[in-house]
């Protein structure tokens, strides 16, 4: 983090080594939320009132830890790392990971702050598209992990499966199109993440036309930072 802050370029293994870092750390409070949020739903569908109150504390803890995290990387992309990148593919990485961090405090938000956090990842998520669709090939890892996750954001975020779908699919097909030009150093990871677009695909198509509500464990997959600037990793 104190690197990040210099104003100057990160290196790959750098800017890798932040967003790991951060993900680490955030991963584990998402989860931890998803389970509280869940047993909350439970006991309260229960009547049971003399567990909620101890529940909701806990749930109130995790968010603000979650709060803060991203409060404290946000700060750094902002202030340091957007006006320091200066190739398309650093660009495009820390606009995505704006428009992830803003999607994590929408996820928990309500009223106001959720529009607010909402507003901020969908334009951080337009600015890292617009660039990356003029500096990266479809078959580049980072601009294949952004439509993921911009996809899950329309998806869990906007309630906005149809466009979802055709962010999804449009990244996918267009990666396909240009297959033959993968290099070997970025082809496992950018496979992997064409993968998960084709799973999202399935859930999310199975979604719209049996007009079911999504099973609250099987969560879109979305990547989690992994080496050589690709976030490719399903997260659960």
């Amino acid at each position: 983090k104190d690197v990040a802050k210099l104003d100057q370029e990160l290196t790959i293994e750098e800017r890798n080594l932040l967003s790991v870092a951060y993900k680490n750390v955030i991963g584990a409070r998402r989860a931890s939320w998803r389970i509280v949020s869940s047993i909350e739903q439970k006991e309260e569908a229960k009547g049971n009132e003399s567990q909620l109150g101890q529940i909701k504390a806990y749930r109130d803890k995790i968010e603000a830890e979650l709060a803060k995290i991203c409060e404290d990387i946000l700060e750094v992309l902002d202030g340091h790392l957007i006006k320091s990148a200066e190739s398309g593919e650093s660009k495009v990485f820390y606009h995505k990971m704006k428009g992830d961090y803003h999607r994590y405090l929408a996820e928990f938000a309500t009223g106001d702050k959720r529009a607010v956090s909402s507003d901020a990842s969908l334009e951080a998520y337009k600015a890292a598209s617009s660039i990356a669709t003029v500096e990266l090939p479809p078959t580049h890892p980072i601009r294949l992990g952004l439509a993921l996750n911009f996809s899950v954001f329309y998806y869990e975020i906007l309630n906005a499966p149809d466009k979802a779908c055709q962010l999804a699919k449009q990244a996918f097909d267009d990666a396909i199109a240009e297959l033959d030009t993968l290099s070997e150093e970025s082809y496992k990871d950018s496979t992997l993440i064409m993968q998960l677009l084709r799973d999202n695909l399935t859930l999310w198509t199975s979604d719209l036309n049996d007009s079911v509500p999504e099973d609250k464990e099987d969560k879109p997959a979305e990547p989690a930072a992994a080496p050589e600037a690709a976030e490719a990793a399903p997260e659960a």
